[in-house]
């Protein structure tokens, strides 16, 4: 089934589309150019990877030259109007501060959540309304509707639930949401192939990118110690703390995630990063069994299927992007927290990454991970 927003006529109504050059993306732009609006496609340069590196070579991620031109020639072929917007200061004030911000407060982000809330939902939701536009439209495996009993937009699961991607679209406005299209919300990956090359767009059959765009190179360690020139060395030959003894030295506890099992030495067992105190530099390490949590605090919160939480909510919970979804309660923690428990013990929990609540298909909200409830 393709997507079909609820209107009179799709006559006179102009969608930019977020085009970063892959297929997802492509074939938004041609199913809504098909199905009679007037479309324009807007790629972002976000960043220049010789101030990146890892990739500097070879820029075939979202912002590289490659991406920028199969976007430009897709969009050629559609039939579209097409235009580069230099994003490249806002992206790197809100998003890869953020990213390197967050590592050197011992947290782990998710860059990607504050990219739709900044850039794509903030920069480039403005650059299309200043184009005429009322909608603007991704590649995101998601749905969007308006819910007319709560008077909210409401955010659904994609129906490819493999490839569903509401987890990293939380923290949308409902402003935003209003001018909001996910037009591959129903449709299955192989679909949209199809459709692709039914329609003979050059990269029907291109593969698709997994690492963090700026960090192509998939090494958050060289790319902090390149972006904080002294970082080594501020925070070289820390503690490994295990069962409250010190069974090692680390690089530097920027460089660790919880979860973690490689930099931390062998133990004849398989032990993993379950703490990472900034302060004092301190790794600590454990075995499986001190990665399980009973719950965790959330802050910075924003809410999409509800207008407030309700204490004692039943919900199911994702705490990281590829994560079953886990039963839990949540509770009101203040104006912009909330407490979320678990029915069972959560794995990894980790402060700085999103924790997302759901009922049922339909996104609830979601904030960012504060600490852990033992």
């Amino acid at each position: 089934m393709y997507f079909k927003r609820n209107m009179i006529s799709d006559k006179g109504i102009t969608v930019v589309v977020a085009m970063s050059g892959g297929v997802d993306s492509s074939v938004a732009a041609a199913l809504l150019k098909e199905q009679g609006y007037d479309v324009i496609g807007v790629t972002m340069k976000t960043y220049d990877f010789d101030e990146v590196g890892g990739n500097v070579a070879n820029e075939t991620s979202c912002c590289g030259l490659g991406a920028m031109n199969d976007a430009r020639l897709v969009a050629a072929q559609i039939g579209i109007p097409h235009y580069v917007v230099d994003f490249r200061e806002a992206f790197g004030r809100h998003v890869i501060e953020n990213f390197v911000e967050e590592y050197l407060q011992g947290r782990t982000p998710n860059p990607c959540v504050i990219c739709n809330r900044e850039i794509k939902w903030g920069r480039l939701l403005q650059k299309a309304e200043a184009l005429g536009a009322q909608y603007l439209a991704t590649g995101h495996y998601a749905r969007v509707r308006f819910d007319a009993a709560q008077q909210r937009y409401v955010i659904s699961k994609a129906v490819n639930e493999a490839k569903d991607q509401s987890y990293a679209l939380w923290a949308l406005s409902q402003a935003a949401l209003s001018k909001t299209m996910f037009p591959l919300g129903h449709m299955k990956k192989p679909d949209v192939r199809e459709f692709a090359q039914r329609y003979g767009l050059r990269n029907a059959d291109k593969e698709e990118s997994f690492e963090i765009c700026f960090v192509a190179d998939d090494d958050y360690a060289r790319f902090l110690k390149e972006r904080v020139p002294d970082l080594e060395s501020r925070v070289s030959s820390g503690d490994i703390v295990m069962n409250g003894k010190v069974v090692g030295k680390h690089g530097g506890y920027p460089f660790y995630t919880i979860g973690q099992r490689r930099g931390i030495g062998a133990f004849g067992k398989p032990v993993y990063v379950t703490e990472i105190e900034k302060e004092s530099n301190t790794i600590r390490i454990g075995e499986n069994a001190d990665l399980l949590h009973k719950g965790l605090l959330a802050t910075q919160v924003n809410l999409v299927g509800r207008a407030a939480l309700t204490d004692g909510m039943s919900v199911q919970v994702k705490v990281r992007y590829r994560d079953d979804p886990a039963p839990a309660i949540v509770f009101k923690a203040g104006d912009e927290a909330f407490r979320v428990e678990f029915e069972q013990t959560k794995r990894a929990i980790t402060p700085g990454q999103s924790v997302v609540l759901y009922d049922g298909d339909d996104l609830v909200g979601g904030g960012i991970i504060a600490s852990v409830i033992h």
